[in-house]
């Protein structure tokens, strides 16, 4: 198993706190505050091995760059939602369950992935201020 340096502990962190799936430009933005003179390959290349390490999961979403959440136990089977005006994507831990009655008949579901879009809190509050 590789060590996680200081940069990859930086990345981590960043991606831990959003507490909501980032962007790899996201990750690199939050993480050029915290480690100066960091690059977009590094954390490419950190995101990789945190990957690998089964430390943080992607997130797809159909036509989507790759988002990164922290793998953590729990945390497993959930959704998503995603902002149409700001593009950011949060976690919902709420599913609706079963979904074996829509499927053809003769079909067995054996997984799900749900995704929800509107607006999110902040920019619902920005449009009512404007």
């Amino acid at each position: 198993m590789e060590r996680i340096t200081k940069q990859g502990t930086a990345i981590l962190e960043v991606i831990k706190v959003a507490a909501r799936p980032l962007l790899s430009q996201e990750v690199f933005d939050l993480s050029s505050s915290k480690v100066s003179g960091i690059g977009i390959a590094t954390v490419y290349r950190n995101i990789k091995s945190l990957l690998e390490q089964g430390a943080i999961q992607e997130v797809l979403l159909p036509g989507e760059n790759p988002r990164y959440e922290v793998a953590e136990s729990g945390h497993d089977h959930h959704h998503h939602f995603q902002c149409y005006k700001c593009d950011k994507v949060y976690d919902v831990h709420a599913c609706p369950g079963d979904f074996s009655h829509l499927a053809p008949s003769g079909f067995t579901v054996q997984d799900h992935d749900l995704i929800l879009y509107g607006l999110c809190a902040e920019c619902q509050s920005n449009s009512a201020t404007k």
